[in-house]
C-alpha cells in the first residue's frame, strides 16, 4: 500500500519546486483563461444549447491534451483534484500539494479577472448544478466524472506498465475530458476541478452550490488515486514518492 508522505518545510528552499510552481501557475492559468474563455464565447456568440457544451467540450480536451505535455516540469496536474489522486497515491507529498492547490487557485483566479477585464465585464459563467438537480445528485455526477479523470490519469500517465499507451497519456486525459463534459456538462456542469471552478466563483462573487464542486471532485480524484495505485500497480520495492520533476504527471 502507498504511503502518504508529509514532506517538510525544507522542500521550499529546492530551486526545483519553485520551478515547478511557477510551470504549474503557468500552464493552470492558460488551462483556465481558454476553458472559461470558450464558455463566456458561446454566451457572447449566443450559441444553441448544444452546439455550445460541444464547442466547451472540445475546447477543455485540446488544452487539457496540451497543458498537461506543456507543464511536464510541474507534472501538469492544473487540478487540485488531480494532485489529491497522486497525494493518496504517494507521488506528492502533502508539504508540496499544499503549494500546488494556492498555486492552482490563484492561476484561475488570475485567468478569470484577466478574462473579465478583457471582455470588458462580460460576465464569468459560474459551475452550478442544472435545475432539477439535487445536491447528491451534483456531487455523485462529479465524484464519478472526476474517477474517471484521475483513472485515466492513472493507467495511461503514472502505471510503469502502460505499454503501448506510453506517451498517449495526455490526449487521452483530455478525451475523457471532453467525453465527461459531454456527458455530465448539462447536469452538473462537469468541473472535475475545484480551481477551475473557484476561478469564475470568485470573480462573480457567485458561490451557488461552490461546495460541490470541491467535494465531488476531492473524493472522485483521490478515491481513484487510492484504488488504481493500491490494487492495479505492483511495485517490487516500497513505494516512495517521487520528486516533481522526475514524475511523468
Amino acid at each position: 500500500m502507498a504511503k502518504i508522505a508529509l514532506g517538510t518545510t525544507s522542500e521550499a528552499a529546492l530551486p526545483e519546486l519553485w520551478r515547478a510552481l511557477v510551470v504549474e501557475f503557468i500552464t493552470t492559468f492558460l488551462f483556465v483563461f481558454a476553458g472559461v474563455g470558450s464558455a463566456m464565447a458561446t454566451d457572447k456568440l449566443e450559441a444553441d444549447a448544444l452546439v455550445a457544451l460541444f464547442a466547451i467540450a472540445v475546447t477543455h480536451a485540446l488544452v487539457v491534451a496540451v497543458m498537461i505535455s506543456a507543464g511536464h516540469i510541474s507534472g501538469g496536474h492544473l487540478n487540485p483534484a488531480v494532485t489529491l489522486g497522486l497525494l493518496v497515491g504517494g507521488h506528492i507529498t502533502v508539504f508540496r500539494s499544499l503549494l500546488y492547490w494556492m498555486d492552482q487557485l490563484l492561476a484561475a483566479a488570475a485567468a478569470c479577472y484577466l478574462l473579465e477585464y478583457l471582455t470588458s465585464g462580460l460576465t464569468t459563467p459560474i459551475h452550478s448544478l442544472a435545475s432539477g438537480v439535487g445536491y447528491l445528485q451534483g456531487v455523485i455526477w462529479e465524484i464519478i466524472l472526476t474517477f474517471s479523470l484521475l483513472f485515466t490519469v492513472y493507467a495511461t500517465i503514472v502505471d510503469p506498465k502502460k505499454g503501448a499507451l506510453n506517451g498517449l497519456g495526455p490526449t487521452l486525459t483530455g478525451f475523457v475530458v471532453g467525453a465527461n463534459i459531454l456527458a455530465g456538462g448539462a447536469f452538473s456542469g462537469a468541473s472535475m476541478n475545484p480551481a477551475r471552478s473557484f476561478g469564475p466563483a470568485l470573480v462573480c462573487w457567485n458561490w451557488t452550490d461552490h461546495w460541490v464542486y470541491w467535494v465531488g471532485p476531492l473524493i472522485g480524484g483521490g478515491l481513484a488515486g487510492f484504488i488504481y495505485e493500491n490494487l492495479f500497480i505492483f511495485r517490487p520495492t516500497t513505494h516512495l514518492p517521487i520528486p516533481i520533476e522526475e514524475e511523468a504527471f
